[in-house]
């Protein structure tokens, strides 16, 4: 998906539809001197709802639209006619959107399943007519309920990419070139950081005709969960991510220690990202002799399984694959 087109969040003034007012009509019919109240219901406003659709990756077709309204109730009308309800009005939206408040920041709900609806902002109430307020003591109400008005609120959309795997790693990991190598994305791929600037994803097809989705998401600097950098513009898509695959290069000095920093910058962030599951993977293995690995592997931290890996030779990519697939299946973390 091209930069220009991926978007994950946009803010929207939304509003529901008012509901029509109740009728007050009486009966009127030939010899019929004095007809009961007859009036009927307003009908209900418009909602404005979210449904989730899995052919959409971005909120590019929301960015231009800034105001949405559903539409108004029509009145009541006698002879115990209910109103028409207004038009709901649907936006569709990526799985793994998320409605907050904009005043507060208050999360909603989220959208995780293709065809989900929810509610968004409930439209007005329908009024009732006279018909319902006649009693023994007042045969002949004088009174309708006007319908309730919409609700009006700022609110934010933003997308949290949904897939199986997560890359993490710095600038220049070598994270797209991955992707690449392993699926039928093709991310740009260049020698400076941040080359990836919004999420990529790619479908990897495993043994078996099984297959599981890897998102490349942009590089962690230090001081991203402070929002440096990209900073929580990439953050939050790895908190849908089922898996967290660690992309160290093997141009490194210290395997554990850049380990650690990325470790610290999402617990920063959301320490309930080290609750995933986590693989790391070695990269760029092509460029060291054997000698120089067996220096490098010897900074590797201990408490994780470390898999030499490269995208240019293939050396290390089935095992990958095997272990990502084991730990998709498994229900408890890998450490």
């Amino acid at each position: 998906m091209a930069s220009s087109n991926f978007i994950d969040y946009v803010k929207l003034n939304v509003k529901s539809g008012a509901g029509g007012a109740g009728s007050m009509h009486f009966r009127r019919e030939k010899h019929v001197e004095k007809g009961g109240p007859d009036g009927g219901d307003g009908g209900r406003g418009g909602h404005v709802i979210l449904k989730g659709n899995a052919q959409l990756w971005t909120l590019l077709h929301l960015k231009y639209t800034k105001h949405i309204k559903a539409f108004d109730g029509k009145g009541g009308e006698g002879g115990r006619r209910s109103g028409a309800e207004g038009k709901d009005i649907i936006l569709e939206v990526p799985l793994g959107t998320i409605a907050k408040l904009a005043e507060t920041g208050e999360e909603l709900f989220e959208i995780t399943e293709d065809g989900q609806q929810v509610i968004l902002l409930r439209g007005g109430r329908g009024g009732m007519g006279n018909d319902h307020f006649k009693s023994s003591t007042n045969q002949t109400p004088q009174y309708a309920q006007p319908g309730e008005a919409g609700l009006e609120a700022w609110v934010i959309l933003e997308l949290k990419v949904l897939a199986d795997v997560g890359l993490v790693g710095f600038p220049n990991a070598g994270k797209s070139t991955l992707l690449s190598a392993v699926s039928a994305a093709r991310p740009e791929i260049a020698d400076y950081p941040f080359t990836t600037l919004v999420p990529n994803l790619g479908v990897v097809s495993y043994r078996d005709f099984k297959s599981f989705v890897m998102a490349d998401i942009p590089g962690i600097i230090e001081g991203a969960s402070q929002g440096k950098g990209l900073g929580l513009r990439f953050l939050r898509h790895i908190e849908r991510n089922s898996i967290l695959l660690f992309l160290i290069p093997a141009t490194t000095e210290n395997i554990n220690a850049e380990y650690q920093t990325l470790l610290q910058e999402l617990r920063l962030y959301n320490p309930s990202l080290l609750d995933k599951n986590r693989i790391l993977a070695v990269s760029k293995m092509d460029i060291l002799l054997p000698e120089e690995w067996d220096e490098l592997k010897l900074t590797a931290p201990a408490e994780i399984r470390v898999i030499p890996i490269s995208a240019i030779t293939q050396e290390g990519i089935e095992q990958l694959k095997d272990a990502i697939w084991r730990s998709i299946n498994e229900t408890l973390p890998v450490r």
